[in-house]
């Protein structure tokens, strides 16, 4: 067996996989994009999986999703389609493949799901969970509806499918302000998140009545912490993300998605600059502008931090972990998102 043969059947979480010459070469031009932010001497660790699982995703006829949050190996590894929780959304409505693979949390496989209902949605751990999500439940939103009766319920598309079927529209926080005044209502409820509600709220007339939730990485930033950026780093730009408390927002020069930030960051060509997210989102922006400098902050999501090539490599051999949506809620849950995507073209 040449050094670079992998054995598709095997656990690919337990065996070592070989960097050889040819894996080398079919991986060359992978790393001419990532070069500026994975060290060469971790590259052939890399590799052969990112090998194995390009190979393999063409073998299955599978397609990979990746949030911005991911890391840069699977970011510009493997990933078919990246972006934002709204990118995502789209795109998997309109995936033609037998297999879909999604690397990111449990939510974003779940709107997969609901947009191909027909299809196999796979998840390489179970556990990549979500503190926002776990923050609410479908029988909080009933009970929410029965308080404010005939209030339109908005929900954060950071949600699960159950939560999205009580509500009668997604939204995200590229288009938060959109979706809450496309009802003509002058208030809505909107959940979970309490941050991404307030920051919303003060860009609009519409009275918003908000869920408790946060996101455990967005919550962690402070004020404080964007005077420390810009004393250390005169001139820098700080961009923060609309889940931050509204305090970081206020403090920073611009705010939006994540899209909305690598767009930023494309556009105007800060010379330095910090995205005030989760700490991966600055890597995979850095490698395609590698002449600017990025402050990186490290306040990592544990939760999307547990999608591997390892485990996207096993994912793909094994077909697990499949994703399912009870019937009965997939459809008003569908149509929470349809809508969302509606709204927003």
């Amino acid at each position: 067996m040449a050094p670079d043969t992998i054995d598709f059947l095997a656990d690919s979480t337990n065996r070592h996989l070989a960097y050889g010459p040819e894996i080398a070469a079919r991986t060359a031009p992978l790393y001419e994009r990532v070069k500026t932010v994975i060290p060469a001497i971790e590259w052939p660790v890399f590799a052969p999986y990112i090998d194995a699982i390009n190979r393999l995703k063409r073998t299955r006829n599978a397609v990979i999703l990746a949030h911005n949050y991911q890391t840069p190996e699977i970011f510009h590894g493997v990933a078919d389609i990246t972006g934002d929780s709204l990118v995502l959304a789209r795109e998997a409505a309109k995936v033609d493949a037998d297999i879909i693979l999604l690397c990111g949390v449990q939510f974003m496989a779940e709107t997969a799901k609901l947009m191909n209902p027909q299809k196999t949605v796979l998840i390489p751990d179970l556990e990549a969970g979500c503190s926002l999500a776990a923050s609410i439940t479908g029988a909080d939103v009933r009970l929410l509806k029965q308080r404010y009766p005939g209030v339109p319920v908005v929900c954060y598309v950071n949600s699960s499918a159950e939560v999205k079927a009580e509500s009668d529209i997604c939204c995200t926080s590229a288009n938060a302000v959109q979706i809450v005044e496309s009802f003509g209502a002058e208030r809505v409820i909107m959940l979970p998140d309490e941050y991404l509600a307030k920051n919303t709220a003060a860009q609009t007339s519409v009275e918003i009545i908000a869920w408790h939730g946060k996101c455990e990485v967005h919550e962690r930033f402070s004020a404080e912490d964007i005077r420390a950026y810009r004393a250390a780093t005169p001139g820098i730009i700080v961009l923060a993300h609309p889940e931050c408390p509204p305090e970081v927002v206020a403090a920073a020069d611009f705010t939006g998605s994540t899209a909305a930030m690598a767009d930023y960051v494309g556009r105007n060509r800060p010379a330095r600059v910090v995205l005030v997210t989760e700490c991966s989102m600055s890597d995979n922006v850095a490698a395609a502008h590698p002449d600017i400098e990025f402050v990186r902050p490290c306040n990592l999501c544990p939760h999307m931090k547990r999608i591997t090539l390892p485990k996207i490599l096993d994912a793909l051999e094994s077909r697990r972990y499949e994703v399912t949506v009870d019937p009965a809620i997939a459809a008003r849950a569908r149509q929470s998102v349809e809508r969302m995507i509606q709204a927003s073209r």
